[in-house]
């Protein structure tokens, strides 16, 4: 059982694809257990700069090149087995070496199940939002002395230090959070005590596949759960010991009293104010999911309000690099149709006249939601507004590249908006046209400095 590995004799773990949000959230939380950590990704093959190179390499985790060499025995010991990311394919160098040497397999997802087992556990999902939430609920919980364990995929920045990425913590309680993200289908293997469900749309999967996936989780937690009462796809799904928050539909946590300013939220709930100090009715929500589970396993509305306000929020979600009153840049991580909609809205409270920026994160999710991302912009995009297509994040591996950035441009061009298709060199030559940059896309790390570099460059 994993509880007495982990508080019995060190284990000896290998993470390959380390550098991914979801592996190195695993690894930094097993080597703050007091396990030896071993890990190796391509991406710091590339770049021995990576920040997440630094900061896992601080905490004590030995990295080692991605070449198989460095799974092999060593000081005396093998691994007691090896977990490998998703995206490392069966036919790379260490599967087949921890394969050739007997080191027992686990995926990402089948480990973190184990993990979950081990814990009171309270699973957040949703198609949009989870890290945010999960993020959240976390540092709520540290800052009301509930002492949580935190296993989640963005990175929270209060968690962030020199030797902790900022996407997992760990408590003395039994009580952990985690992103449960449904793309590879193993959240119907956790069994949480409580579970969030933020909301249902297109993302990895059709909306009545994860539907199947959200009833079984919901099945499966014995505690409460909290659902957003607003969201039309959720109302398919029945759903034992539910309680619902919501902004517009009657539900037990409805909000009053709602302010949306450009970069924070001020509301009410059962007659206690409230201040989020992030923008936007997305950020609302999974602030009240967060309120609405709390409150539930006891923790006072007030007590809940005095700390909310003081969360700063994910890395990469509604990152602000420049704003001095004239000129605006900011990042965000949205990547699927909903999020980009929700992102957009907001920003139209923000900002006139904004060039965004987006990058589609992979070939299989723009075949996929082609037609949504299509109609998300095309809605969304002001005659003000203008959109930059960046050619498809390519992480490696066997895909077919049989669409691109230019099968959404000519789409959005056909509903009578503003859209091109550009190398982000080509946009650095083109900063004079605007005041305000809103740079979009998941899993490339690069997309951060390329919105500082916006903003260095018009700030200069």
């Amino acid at each position: 059982m994993l509880e007495l590995q982990m508080n019995d004799k060190p284990l000896k773990i290998f993470f390959s694809g380390i550098g991914g949000s979801g592996v190195s959230a695993i690894a930094a939380f097993m080597a703050d257990k007091g396990h030896v950590v071993f890990g190796s990704d391509r991406a710091f093959d590339k770049n021995p700069n990576h920040p997440a190179f630094k900061t896992l390499k601080a905490k004590g985790i030995n990295i080692v090149p991605q070449d198989g060499n460095g799974i092999a025995e060593s000081a005396g010991k093998s691994f007691d087995f090896a977990v490998f990311s998703t995206a490392v394919e069966p036919d790379q160098p260490e599967y087949l070496k921890a394969k050739a040497l007997g080191i027992p397999i686990k995926t990402r997802p089948e480990y973190l199940a184990e993990i979950v087992g081990e814990f009171k556990t309270i699973a957040v999902a949703g198609t949009s939002g989870k890290s945010t939430t999960s993020g959240m609920l976390a540092f709520l919980m540290q800052r009301l002395g509930l002492e949580p364990n935190f296993i989640g995929g963005g990175r929270v920045k209060q968690f962030k230090t020199e030797t902790n990425p900022g996407n997992s913590i760990t408590g003395t309680s039994d009580t952990l959070v985690i992103e449960a993200c449904e793309s590879d289908g193993t959240i119907v293997n956790y069994k949480p005590a409580h579970s969030i469900i933020l909301n249902l749309d297109l993302d990895h999967h059709s909306i009545k596949k994860t539907v199947g996936m959200f009833e079984i989780l919901a099945a499966n937690t014995s505690g409460k759960i909290a659902v957003n009462a607003d969201d039309n796809n959720l109302k398919e799904i029945n759903i034992k010991n539910a309680v619902t928050f919501s902004i517009d539909r009657l539900s037990e946590y409805k909000v009053q009293n709602i302010a949306y300013n450009p970069f924070s939220t001020d509301f009410s709930l059962q007659g206690i104010k409230f201040r989020l100090s992030m923008p936007g009715n997305y950020n609302l929500y999974n602030a009240l999911s967060c309120i609405a589970l709390l409150s539930e396993i006891g923790i006072p509305l007030k007590n809940i309000a005095d700390v909310l306000h003081e969360f700063k929020g994910i890395e990469r979600r509604f990152d602000i690099h420049l704003n001095d009153g004239r000129k605006l840049v900011i990042d965000d991580y949205a990547h699927n149709p909903h999020k980009i909609a929700a992102l957009m809205q907001t920003a139209k409270n923000i900002a006139e006249r904004v060039c965004y920026i987006f990058q589609p994160h992979g070939f299989a999710p723009t075949r996929m939601m082609k037609n949504e991302y299509i109609e998300a912009f095309a809605e969304n995009l002001r005659n003000s507004d203008h959109l930059f297509l960046l050619p498809i994040f390519y992480a490696g591996g066997t895909v077919a590249k049989d669409i691109s950035s230019n099968d959404l441009a000519d789409g959005i061009r056909a509903k009578g908006k503003s859209a091109e298709v550009i190398e982000r060199n080509e946009v650095l030559n083109k900063l004079n046209e605007w005041d305000n940059y809103i740079v979009l896309g998941a899993r490339d790390e690069t997309l951060a400095d390329f919105a500082k570099e916006i903003a260095t460059s018009l700030s200069s």
